[in-house]
């Protein structure tokens, strides 16, 4: 099958609420078409930062759907799909319509904490559940379970759709290991802002990022910059955007980048339960951070 290229600065994009609690579909709208407009990449749908694990069926397959029809084919769509429970997985993947979608963002197993070779079984079950390309996810520390290096380059040597990964373990070395062991059709992303600039210099091909929610044309300056070679002007971008980078973590992802978006007038800082909003002094962080960048 032709597999649109994923590369550049992929945005891990939000989902908006209402006062009321429900999807803002009118807001998120207005944003995809901010990327569209700004040149993000390539947009991730439905993973930790869209705070999936609180929408309904009903609710992804909706936003799924007005996303697709929106963007029309105008940059690659990646859309989360994964979970603890490998059966419910590959099922999903088996009966749920994903046209216009590019490419799969599966999340490591949570809570259950396999070994290794359940790992490998896992990711290895759904690979033969769909033909579309598969992005594995190593978060270890949401889903309690770190993916090793040798797991990764095991999985993408005998599955032919899985294809990249997006490392946010904050192991840099664990990434720098990956990089010189994968296979050359294998592409590893950045899924830490902060950590753009080192995982794109030792082989990494991008970013899948938070930030970017609202500051696409920046974030995707230093990701030029880097696929450019320009390692000194992307390390001046990170300079300036680095104290942003460390605070929209603070309260956990994505209370931080709402915040943030509420600031700039983006969105209407609204969670779902068992999320809350920033705090007052991460909020007030971040509006003095705002103010000094500029």
């Amino acid at each position: 099958m032709m597999r649109k290229k994923f590369s550049g600065m992929g945005v891990a994009l939000v989902t908006p609420f209402t006062s009321t609690g429900e999807v803002d579909y009118a807001t998120l709208e207005k944003l995809v078409q901010m990327h569209i407009d700004c040149g993000t990449a390539f947009l991730c749908v439905q993973g930790t930062t869209a705070e999936t694990p609180t929408l309904t069926i009903e609710e992804k397959r909706e936003i799924r759907k007005r996303i697709i029809k929106q963007v029309d084919g105008r940059m690659p769509i990646m859309l989360g799909v994964g979970g603890n429970c490998t059966r419910a997985v590959v099922e999903e993947l088996k009966t749920e319509d994903f046209t216009g979608v590019d490419a799969i963002l599966s999340v490591a197993p949570y809570y259950n904490k396999p070994v290794q070779e359940g790992i490998y079984q896992h990711y290895k079950a759904i690979a033969e559940a769909t033909e579309l390309p598969i992005y594995m996810y190593n978060v270890p520390g949401r889903t309690g379970v770190n993916i090793l290096p040798s797991t990764v380059v095991r999985l993408a040597n005998d599955c032919p759709n899985i294809v990249g990964y997006k490392a946010a373990s904050g192991n840099l070395a664990q990434v720098k290991e990956l990089v010189a062991k994968k296979p050359a059709h294998f592409d590893v992303f950045s899924g830490d802002d902060g950590l753009t600039v080192d995982i794109m210099e030792a082989g990494g091909v991008g970013v899948i990022s938070v930030f970017g929610n609202a500051f696409p044309k920046q974030m995707t300056k230093l990701v030029q910059a880097m696929q450019e070679g320009r390692v000194g002007d992307a390390r001046n971008i990170h300079g300036r955007l680095n104290e942003l980078f460390q605070l929209i973590f603070v309260d956990g992802n994505p209370s931080g980048i709402k915040a943030l978006m509420e600031i700039l007038g983006m969105l209407e800082n609204n969670l779902r339960l068992p999320l809350v909003p920033a705090c007052d002094d991460t909020y007030s962080d971040l509006q003095q951070a705002i103010t000094f960048l500029g």
